[in-house]
């Protein structure tokens, strides 16, 4: 995996140790011995991830962790704080600032390593997705402010859901009683079988799952993340390790898997609160950066007036269509469709009444299609119709259902006028058991089916004309 990782501590010793385990790790490590040159490196180089002493001669490192967080540049870069001290305090305060993860300096190699490793991956996940939307790094959530809120009190969040799995009830309800009042999102207590079968009573798969690591099922809490985090409904949730004093579980083998957080019995409420808010807050993120990217792929294929797909989009999929046709030997028909005298619609009535049209045809159009026909926008008010494993006759009359469409009813516009609108088609149709050399492509048959919709036009509008394929 790889990549920089900024090592801040004044002392000399730490910092020459800490690098050579990185280097061997295969990561690029930098140094500073101060909290003022860690803020300097980090804007500069944007390290993809910084291990910072809590307690640093020039400033705290809660001070550290605020400023990295104030500036747009660092605020998305993970953080884990060192230090000698188990402080309870000073753990709360680190995650309020901002901290990602808080770890004991005498933490064994292996352990540190992983957890390194899972936010370093965490990062570039999110760095994926907002690759795809072209914006670089999607930044993620701004520190914490001291109430321990993800956003300001004032601003809107939506709740999500944290699914407790846990191998003894009474766990789950200390849980739920410690997190009770310090946590806007709802808790739901799931079986394993429950939470395979996603058999929540309402509403989406939850945002996080808190398993426990020694439940009594083969290969346990981890096999159970395993299997969620395989499947199409939970793979996009959050995991916490939920891990007891005695349990056999390797935490670097749970941040392999893909914890994203470990728990313990012994860790205070406020901080379990805390590390739960930026879970949901960086799963919040992820999942706008997600539908931003699934906006924008439907956008890159959608005329976004009539809700159909664009001419891009639509010749691809005619093409596949043919390609599918040609594989399996079946029959496919083109129409090319054109509202009859659309220019005087704009002339006498205005674009925005040219627009209405348009979106009632495509409404129109939609309505009286097969379920696995494509259909486009491939110009101003011409229409591209793909109807696959079709014969001529259906093919025609599913033309002539469309004409009639169009022609049976007016367009009712603004202040109650009432508009004859009607449609002129092309269409033609692929040929059965033709020769490898008598195959069209499927550029001369959309070619066919347009002049046929020219032949339409010049007849009188309002009909579909078949081309037939010369000898």
């Amino acid at each position: 995996m790889g990549g920089k990782v900024l090592i801040v501590d004044d002392v000399a010793t730490n910092r020459i140790v800490m690098k050579a385990k990185l280097t061997a790790a295969g990561y690029l490590p930098e140094v500073a011995a101060d909290g003022g040159t860690c803020l300097v490196m980090a804007k500069a180089g944007l390290p993809d991830l910084i291990l910072l002493d809590f307690a640093l001669p020039d400033m705290p490192g809660a001070e550290v962790l605020h400023r990295l967080r104030a500036e747009p540049a660092t605020r998305d870069i993970p953080v884990v704080v060192f230090s000698a001290s188990q402080s309870a305090a000073n753990r709360i305060e680190a995650f309020q600032a901002g901290a990602d993860e808080f770890l004991l300096k005498q933490l064994d190699d292996q352990t540190l390593m992983a957890r390194i490793r899972s936010l370093v991956r965490a990062r570039e996940a999110m760095a994926g997705l907002g690759s795809a939307l072209g914006q670089g790094l999607a930044p993620a959530p701004a520190a914490l402010p001291p109430a321990g809120l993800a956003e300001p009190a004032r601003s809107y969040r939506p709740s999500g859901t944290v699914a407790l799995i846990l191998q003894r009830p009474e766990v789950a309800l200390f849980l739920r009683r410690s997190l009770a009042g310090r946590l806007q999102d709802g808790l739901v207590t799931l079986s394993p079988e429950d939470a395979l079968a996603g058999s929540l009573q309402a509403g989406p798969s939850p945002d996080l799952f808190i398993i426990d690591a020694d439940l009594a099922i083969q290969g346990g809490g981890l096999r159970l993340m395993s299997d969620l985090r395989s499947r199409t409904g939970t793979r996009e949730a959050s995991f916490a390790i939920y891990c007891g004093p005695d349990s056999p579980m390797s935490a670097a083998m749970a941040f392999d898997l893909g914890a994203s957080d470990l728990f313990t019995p012994d860790m205070p409420a406020q901080e379990l609160a805390l590390r739960l808010h930026r879970l949901m807050a960086l799963k919040r993120r992820a999942d706008q950066l997600r539908a931003s990217v699934r906006d924008g792929l439907r956008l890159a294929v959608i005329d976004p007036l009539t809700g159909l797909h664009n001419r891009r989009y639509g010749l691809a999929q005619m093409q596949a269509i043919a390609e599918r046709a040609r594989a399996t030997g079946a029959v496919f028909a083109i129409l090319v469709a054109d509202i009859d005298n659309f220019k005087s619609v704009n002339d006498r009535f205005g674009h925005a009444a040219g627009d209405a049209v348009l979106a009632e045809v495509a409404q129109r159009l939609r309505l009286n299609l097969r379920a696995g026909d494509l259909i486009a926008r491939i110009g101003g008010e011409e229409f591209l119709i793909a109807l696959p494993d079709i014969a001529l006759p259906e093919a025609r009359a599913i033309a002539e259902r469309l004409c009639l469409a169009m022609s049976d009813r007016p367009f009712q516009l603004a202040r109650e006028q009432a508009l004859p609108v009607t449609m002129s088609i092309g269409l033609a149709i692929s040929e059965a058991g033709a020769t490898p050399a008598q195959i069209e492509t499927v550029t001369d048959i959309f070619d066919r089916a347009d002049r046929a919709l020219l032949r339409s036009k010049t007849a009188g509008r309002n009909q579909v004309t078949i081309s037939r394929r010369a000898a």
